[in-house]
């Protein structure tokens, strides 16, 4: 086994379970958010308002940031391009899952038929979202828990909840149904307490 194969086997196996989504609203505060992640963590970089090159100088920025805090880094993007940028991984529709080797797959899914195909790509965890309303989308629908949960148990995969959420949502959440959480302004603004979703008892959650 290659050391690549062997790093791709350890970060399988230790899929994180809070994830930062980077933004153009967040990108002021990146680094202080990074810092603020529990190690192990992970970060999906994003940054679409950005050009080419520019994206490309911002993703080497914000990978220093994520490497010395020790979480994985993750492009938003095709799999060529997360290779020759150095990432971890990448995160997208179940088309360009299928297309990525040697490397983290990492799903992005709104429905059940999302959730298959991603998974039939070979995804290793899958973002499942909207669960609250967020600003991403406004006005949009979203899951709410009862639809998330109805959701994540058809998957096979870790199920990581993404849309709207806070480390006091995530408390909300019914336990061991989702593996953890991810979030833009709630791991970006320093009014959310930040919080490791298996730092609190899984009978903690109702």
């Amino acid at each position: 086994m290659s050391s690549c194969q062997k790093k791709l086997q350890i970060m399988r196996a230790n899929i994180p379970r809070l994830w930062l989504f980077t933004d153009a609203r967040n990108n002021a505060v990146l680094e202080r958010a990074i810092g603020d992640l529990p190690k192990g963590s992970g970060v999906v970089f994003r940054h679409y308002h950005l050009d080419d090159m520019a994206r490309h100088a911002r993703f080497d920025q914000v990978r220093g940031f994520a490497n010395n805090g020790g979480h994985l880094i993750i492009l938003s993007g095709d799999a060529d391009r997360a290779k020759a940028w150095g990432a971890d991984g990448i995160y997208g529709p179940a088309a360009r899952l299928a297309r990525a080797d040697n490397m983290l797959k990492l799903g992005a899914v709104h429905d059940a038929d999302e959730l298959k195909r991603a998974e039939a790509a070979g995804a290793d965890a899958v973002f499942l979202s909207p669960i609250f309303p967020t600003r991403s989308h406004v006005g949009g629908d979203h899951l709410g828990i009862a639809g998330f949960t109805e959701l994540a148990r058809l998957a096979v995969c870790p199920v990581i909840a993404l849309g709207g959420m806070t480390a006091a949502r995530w408390d909300r959440m019914p336990a061991n149904i989702a593996h953890g959480w991810a979030a833009i302004d709630g791991l970006s603004d320093k009014s959310n307490v930040l919080q490791q979703p298996n730092d609190s008892p899984a009978s903690d959650r109702q």
